[in-house]
């Protein structure tokens, strides 16, 4: 560790990256302890920690691959996770038995599951599985005792489940058109009948969350009546359709507690989560006083709903999971993830920044001010995020913030076509994209050059997934805007990636093509917008990242554009994991990456 100046201290990668990573969170049957996924060991693992505090304690031993905890058992301590190998997502489910063992309960070479839930009466649980048929996911349920499964509902439609009512008899699916525009069926499996409940024109939203404790109501988000995703409730018997719950940004997510006391729903409030837990029968928001300011990522209740355990970071702080009493109105913090050695007030706190871009659209992003900006101008990055139709938000982000730590300012551009800000801005790049969306980061670098703290002459860009997608979009149709480019697996050919894309994305085929074009009708546009194809009016330095196994941006693409930069004798690095995906799991392989980008950016940008 080496001091920058008498207020910052500089960190290594390992320290930063030695900060846990959790996610996830679920109360045991008893309320004695939560049980979450944590990078602590190296690679994520399942942990438990108990509800009074204390030390967690390791239930998984995974050296390879990631483990997700999703859920207690209702009745026991037995829980499942999900795991994959190697990052190609093709994820199965687990059971962690009370004595220690594991088995696999989903075991086909190829088939991926989702878990979708306990049923009401805790002897079974709801999942998804495309073994049927690669493109579809059927609906099963899955006795916890013997372990066998049942077929609820076979779909060959393109269906996306939502919810299932308590009594079983009724599934709500989602049926997506474009990224714009989707419907809400009701499945009734008594009658056999599949009912549309959201006949409509034009571009709205359906998404079904879930069903009232009588199974009479289906609660659903809609941008029907507004620019952005209300919680409303039908009856779905009659179609009669109430506003439960409206807000100036986008509601997200919605859910009950187990009987209905509590419904909880997240807002995207200008790219910070906010939940608001509701007592269902007064309508009331519960007041959790004492939980620290941040953003709640995650919300579970107690079987009994005495328990609320809750998820929280902020964009200085990794996630920490607390626990409020209802009743006695007290908040423990269970865990500790921040690295002891590591001093929360040398981490930057984000800034929330809008300016106007070329046609004068307002682009909101988030701006982090190094704290040598105090002292001297600094070089910057523009950060692109995934998608198409992602949002970069002020959590947590351990790159960000090891890059400024390092004296990089960072802007998270929201540029059009980013969710959270409305549909208007959401479907504003459709068919546009690596054009008016690139415009945004442009003009993100233009807003940076307004900064007198900010070197003007060393600005860069960097971006994951669709974010490196941008990247390369930028050095290639704007090749005198950024110094350097950092892509990490970056989409480099769409006809390629549209062809390509996971069979268990077909029910999201279409919206796709909505975007960006039909590979096979538009051929002409996708090339004119992929970076492959017009890589040779490259002419500053990269550093490409990629996974070997990733599912979504195969290696091929990264292959093929660092052989076209080291062809026109580009300065381009190349890291390749040949154990990760679509992301990167393993602690480790962060490091080596993290490192990797700090010692090009310092090389070709500093």
């Amino acid at each position: 560790m080496s001091t920058v100046n008498r207020n910052v201290k500089q960190y290594r990668v390992e320290e930063l990256l030695n900060s846990e990573a959790i996610y996830h969170n679920s109360i045991s049957y008893d309320g004695s302890h939560v049980l979450y996924s944590s990078d602590k060991s190296g690679v994520f693992n399942a942990y438990a920690v108990p509800i009074s505090g204390g030390n967690p304690t390791m239930l998984t031993d995974s050296v390879d691959d990631a483990v997700d905890a999703i859920s207690y058992f209702p009745n026991d301590n037995r829980f499942l996770y999900l795991q994959d190998k190697g990052g190609n997502e093709i994820l199965h489910i687990f059971v962690r038995e009370e004595d220690g063992s594991a088995k696999e309960l989903t075991t086909g070479e190829q088939e991926r599951a989702e878990f979708y839930g306990w049923a009401n009466d805790g002897k079974s649980f709801f999942y998804g599985s495309n073994k049927r048929d690669p493109m579809f996911m059927d609906v099963y349920d899955m006795d916890i005792e013997t372990y066998q499964s049942n077929l609820l509902f076979e779909n060959n439609d393109g269906y996306n489940f939502g919810a299932i009512s308590k009594d079983k008899i009724h599934i709500a699916f989602q049926k997506v058109s474009n990224a714009n525009n989707s419907n809400m069926y009701v499945y009734n499996r008594k009658s056999d009948e599949m009912k549309l409940l959201s006949d409509h024109e034009g571009d709205i939203k359906y998404s079904p969350k879930t069903f009232d404790e009588t199974s009479t109501y289906l609660y659903f988000l809609t941008d029907e009546s507004s620019e952005f995703l209300e919680l409303k409730k039908m009856e779905f018997a009659t179609g009669i359709t109430e506003l439960v719950a409206s807000e100036p940004w986008d509601i997200e997510r919605a859910f009950f507690s187990k009987n209905s006391r509590f419904l909880v729903y997240s807002i995207n409030n200008d790219s910070k989560t906010e939940v608001k837990v509701v007592e269902a029968q007064s309508g009331e928001v519960l007041d959790m006083e004492g939980l620290p300011e941040g953003q709640i990522s995650e919300v579970t209740v107690s079987g009994d709903e005495r328990l609320i355990s809750l998820s929280i970071n902020s964009s200085t702080a990794p996630t920490n999971i607390y626990v409020y009493e209802v009743v006695g109105k007290k908040v423990t913090k269970l865990t500790d993830t921040l690295h002891p050695d590591v001093q929360e007030e040398d981490l930057v706190k984000a800034e929330i920044v809008r300016f106007p871009s070329f046609d004068n659209l307002e682009i909101p992003a988030i701006l982090y001010r190094p704290h040598q900006a105090s002292v001297e101008k600094v070089p910057a990055l523009v950060w692109v995020h995934g998608g198409p139709g992602g949002q970069s938000t002020v959590d947590y982000n351990p790159l960000l913030q090891y890059l400024v730590n390092h004296g990089f300012a960072i802007l998270a551009v929201n540029n059009r076509g980013s969710s959270g800000y409305g549909k208007t801005f959401f479907k504003a790049a459709d068919l546009k994209h690596g054009e008016v969306d690139l415009a945004d980061c442009v003009e993100g670098k233009n807003y940076l050059k307004t900064l007198e703290w900010i070197d003007h002459d060393k600005i860069g860009i960097m971006g994951g997934s669709y974010g490196g997608y941008m990247v390369l979009a930028a050095l290639a149709f704007r090749p005198e805007e950024f110094k350097v480019g950092v892509d990490i697996f970056g989409v480099t050919n769409w006809e390629r990636t549209l062809k390509s894309i996971p069979a268990w994305w077909e029910s999201m085929r279409d919206a796709l093509y909505q975007k960006l074009g039909n590979p096979y009708e538009d051929v002409e546009y996708i090339r004119s917008i992929s970076p492959v194809f017009h890589a040779n009016r490259i002419n500053k330095p990269v550093i490409v990242l990629q996974g070997a196994n990733d599912p979504r941006v195969l290696q091929v693409e990264s292959d093929d554009m660092v052989e076209e930069l080291r062809k026109n004798n580009i300065p381009v690095e190349y890291v390749v994991f040949p154990d990760e995906g679509h992301g990167f799991s393993k602690k480790e392989n962060r490091i080596t990456g993290y490192l990797a980008i700090l010692e090009f950016v310092d090389s070709h940008l500093k």
